[in-house]
């Protein structure tokens, strides 16, 4: 679909007052990457899309079909099933899938059904030596091929090479599983090429899951996913960051399968009334209160390239030289992907990886997700379990700085939903570039979905 869409010249469109993303990445203070000089501003139009999007039961009922069973989406990390037979379920909009490491370390996935009355296979994720179900004990080997039929003589319809498990496409990029339910859906690698090539100088395969915190969110997913797309909000959601973060000064660029929102840290909100000395900017951006001495920044060092070196001092005993090799950019920007429909891979040493997905077939409610990857030196430690937080529960009490935000953010969410079942207008506005990754997301919904 972003084919289709008008190239925007980035020295002439419209923007925000303040030096833009690129003129910071001019200071910085070690080689900038080819990949942030990369610019792809979009013309996405200005029409507004039907609140039904949201609110109705039939538009889900279409993405469940026309989307989820159809798309290419990912479903778990490698190192989840390290090891053969270590299984994890996938749920998707209502359908369950398995996901099993085989003998010889392949991942294969099936339906998480049994083909004898339909009973769920796993219930759990675990591991096991076959894939027997609890009812009555029909069982598979984990390749799918029937193993046993208790009292086998009552059933003499089934044939061994017509019984097994029907296979799931499966596919791996960067220690990350996807998997489509449609058989016959089209090939992963051009699916996931824009994304693969821009993430080659930052091997996400290489990090480990530190944590993966789960929630069920009172909104739609969309509504979910949309306030992790753009930095617009940030006057309005999270003003203490304003003082140390360029949000309206994002850098917000378009492809076809994946967008991306690049939000300079370092760098005064242009929404700001007032001047900041690097100090101020230090002081928030370290989150260190007012009675508290503020490091001492070098002579010829700005608050950007000073924070960008002590962080790099540390992330060196995880990341080794790697820290020396990444550029300010990639030590506090904001580096933001997502690949369609609800897959949010973060760039550099961002350890972000979120995941939005329908909570069953309740389109009022949704599951956010947050996996944080850390790199690591010697053996990969063991992946964290997810965490699910209850009603109750602040993301803060799992995530610290970051879940301050995250909590912050989740407030709004429901009172999206009621504002958007109860308003008279019919349709949803949005701004003409800063919210075009959230145009890019509801045109792509277009091309699957329909209207």
């Amino acid at each position: 679909m972003a084919e289709m869409f008008k190239d925007l010249d980035p020295d002439t469109m419209p923007r925000s007052p303040g030096i833009t993303y690129q003129g910071l990445l001019d200071e910085d203070t070690h080689e900038v990457p080819e990949v942030l000089r990369l610019q792809s501003p979009k013309d996405v139009g200005l029409n507004e899309f039907a609140k039904e999007r949201y609110t109705s039961p039939d538009y889900h009922d279409k993405e469940v079909k026309n989307l989820w069973m159809k798309v290419w989406q990912f479903a778990a990390r490698e190192e989840e099933i390290p090891e053969p037979g270590d299984h994890i379920r996938y749920d998707i909009a209502g359908v369950s899938f398995l996901i099993v490491r085989q003998e010889n370390r392949e991942i294969k996935a099936y339906p998480n059904a049994c083909l004898h009355r339909g009973r769920m296979l796993k219930e759990f994720d675990g591991n096991a030596s076959d894939i027997r179900c609890a009812f009555h004990g029909f069982a598979w080997t984990l390749d799918g091929c029937l193993k046993d039929v208790p009292a086998r003589w009552d059933f003499p319809q089934i044939k061994d090479e017509e019984f097994s498990l029907p296979e799931i496409p499966v596919a791996t990029w960067a220690g990350f599983i996807f998997i489509n339910p449609d058989q016959s859906c089209e090939p992963f690698e051009p699916f996931i090429n824009e994304l693969a090539s821009q993430f080659e100088r930052w091997d996400l395969g290489a990090l480990y899951i530190q944590a993966h915190v789960a929630r069920i969110m009172p909104c739609n997913w969309k509504i979910a996913q949309e306030a992790f797309c753009e930095a617009y909000h940030v006057s309005g959601t999270h003003p203490q960051i304003m003082r140390s973060l360029g949000d309206v000064n994002s850098q917000v660029d378009v492809w076809d399968n994946c967008a991306r929102v690049i939000t300079p840290g370092g760098t005064p909100s242009p929404l700001l009334d007032y001047e900041l000395s690097d100090e101020d900017m230090l002081r928030a951006m370290m989150d260190i209160p007012l009675e508290a001495e503020v490091p001492t920044i070098p002579e010829g060092m700005n608050a950007r390239a000073f924070l960008a070196a002590m962080s790099r001092e540390g992330l060196r005993a995880d990341a080794g030289d790697q820290v020396d090799v990444y550029c300010d950019a990639e030590i506090v920007d904001s580096i933001d992907y997502t690949q369609f429909p609800n897959f949010h891979p973060w760039g550099a040493f961002n350890k972000i990886v979120y995941r939005f997905r329908p909570n069953g077939n309740d389109h009022r409610t949704s599951i956010m997700e947050c996996y944080q990857l850390m790199p690591f030196q010697g053996d990969r430690p063991p992946a964290a379990p997810i965490h699910w937080l209850g009603d109750d529960e602040k993301w803060s009490t799992v995530l610290g700085f970051l879940g301050r935000v995250f909590d912050q953010d989740v407030f709004n969410m429901p009172k999206v939903q009621m504002g958007l079942e109860s308003t008279y207008k019919p349709g949803v506005t949005m701004s003409g570039y800063q919210e075009s990754k959230v145009r890019w997301l509801h045109q792509k919904l277009t091309e699957w979905v329909g209207e």
